[in-house]
């Protein structure tokens, strides 16, 4: 359930723009009305209104998602935070100079951000955030989360290179595909890789 909710803006994004591509009219006439006076000249074309009330629906979701658990007085993890910080950022840039240039970065930044707080909490300040984020539930010798925080970081700088080369390799619809199927697929495929390589290391403290 904490998985779909995490990805929550993700979907209203990718369903959003699809349907953006298939009534480019009727998105043009809500972005226009809803929009026109966040976007830079205040005109938006047919071609410009798919991705841009992806992005303005995708804000929003993220907004009532950090809304939502601090009405529960829920802890917002640092993670979601950060999502919150970059999409908000590359979200009102590509609405205001309506150029999906902006949001086609904002998962390689994100996934940079992460990677970066992986690489300087493991060299800098010797924490490892993984082992500090599941060590509650699961036990692993030192250098097995080492491994883990490396293999998390290698996983980032990967997504985040793979993500520039689909964005501005392809065409938009491509590059929205691709984005769902990382967050879908990609991610779920490698922690389960990663699950059974970590389970003989959880049977041998156990």
């Amino acid at each position: 359930m904490k998985f779909l909710f995490d990805i929550f803006p993700v979907i209203l994004f990718f369903g959003f723009f699809k349907w953006g591509e298939g009534h480019a009219d009727t998105a043009q006439a809500i972005t226009s009305q809803y929009l026109s006076g966040l976007v830079s000249g205040g005109i938006v074309s047919p071609d410009q209104a798919p991705i841009l009330l992806a992005t303005a629906i995708a804000m929003l979701a993220s907004v009532l998602q950090i809304g939502y658990l601090l009405v529960r007085r829920k802890s917002v993890d640092a993670m979601l935070w950060i999502s919150f910080i970059i999409i908000s950022v590359f979200g009102s840039l590509t609405i205001y100079f309506h150029s999906e240039t902006f949001i086609k970065w904002k998962p390689t930044v994100l996934y940079w951000c992460y990677g970066a707080a992986l690489l300087m909490g493991q060299f800098f300040f010797k924490k490892n955030l993984i082992r500090a984020a599941m060590e509650s539930q699961i036990k692993l010798p030192d250098g097995v989360w080492a491994k883990l925080s490396l293999a998390w970081i290698g996983f980032c700088v990967v997504m985040g290179i793979a993500n520039i080369f689909v964005a501005f390799n392809f065409s938009t619809d491509t590059w929205v595909n691709f984005k769902l199927i990382c967050v879908v697929a990609i991610m779920p495929a490698f922690v389960i890789v990663q699950s059974l390589f970590l389970s003989k290391y959880m049977e041998e403290v156990a």
